[in-house]
């Protein structure tokens, strides 16, 4: 994790699988099932598709101190196939930042999967109090898809 000026952060986060590109790119792009196997991700809906660009509403919650959070963001996100990245940004929601990607890398014994994320909070949102969240959240999407992925194999 880094820490950024202004209550921003930028996280990032890596797996190795023996899973194919395929399989988990197949997993990232199902928009309107990730919050089946998301943790933390309420729902996940389509709102459209244009070619290599996708707009998708999505609301997370989770227990926070003993107290029910959610956000809510509407998603501007960019299919880059060929190299095996899936870029978004916050375009509306209740950060004043969220962007990243997904990163799949093909590899001799299969693939790397990075999940990369840059966050500020709403004002009145204290960053100190939700950075161990966004750690451990960052690890737990990446094992969701890869579990999702060898699920799917079966």
């Amino acid at each position: 994790m880094e820490r950024l000026p202004q209550g921003v952060r930028r996280l990032a986060a890596q797996l190795r699988t023996p899973l194919s590109f395929e399989e988990l790119w197949g997993v990232l792009t199902d928009y309107e099932n990730l919050s089946a196997f998301i943790p933390n991700l309420s729902s996940s809906r389509l709102i459209q598709r244009d070619g290599d660009t996708v707009w998708l509403q999505q609301v997370g919650s989770q227990q926070l101190l003993g107290l029910r959070f959610s956000a809510q963001v509407q998603l501007e996100l960019t299919e880059f196939r060929s190299k095996g990245l899936l870029s978004f940004k916050m375009v509306k929601g209740d950060f004043r930042r969220f962007e990243g990607s997904w990163q799949v890398c093909k590899l001799s014994d299969g693939c790397s999967l990075v999940y990369g994320l840059t966050v500020q909070g709403c004002i009145g949102m204290p960053i100190a109090l939700i950075e161990e969240r966004l750690r451990d959240d960052l690890s737990s999407n990446l094992r969701a898809v890869m579990l999702e992925a060898k699920r799917r194999q079966n």
